[in-house]
């Protein structure tokens, strides 16, 4: 039975972008070994998108309000990009110090994580599988 995801996100300043995992964005970790931080992720999906080539992968982090979590983010020193309305939803991005990005969004769709007890997840019906 499968019953999570482990994401990998590559960085050429892994301590630092693991401070910043840590620091700014608060989350959580075990010790995998020798010092190694494993994160734990809020609840996820995943989308399968078509592509010319299928050697890239992105993450994005999800919130219920952008706005108020571009202000969190800036009032830590953290810069975003510019805010983008794509049909899928508000999407920012964020510049982590080893030089990568990660994407913050507000999803206009209907959302197949399920909300948990006290979670901030908007309560939108999950698309029908078909």
């Amino acid at each position: 039975m499968i019953f999570g995801a482990h994401v990998i996100v590559y960085s050429n300043d892994a301590t630092a972008d693991r401070t910043f995992f840590r620091e700014v964005l608060g989350l959580s970790s075990v010790d995998a070994g020798g010092g190694w931080p494993i994160f734990a992720l809020p609840p996820a999906e995943v989308a399968i998108h078509p592509a010319e080539e299928s050697a890239r992968h992105e993450l994005y982090l999800v919130c219920d309000d952008l706005k108020a979590e571009i202000q969190a983010l800036s009032a830590k020193g953290v810069r975003c990009s510019e805010v983008d309305e794509a049909r899928w939803g508000s999407v920012t991005r964020i510049r982590l110090p080893g030089g990568g990005e990660v994407g913050l969004y507000q999803p206009k769709h209907p959302l197949a994580l399920v909300p948990t007890s006290g979670s901030p997840l908007p309560t939108q019906p999950a698309a029908q599988a078909g």
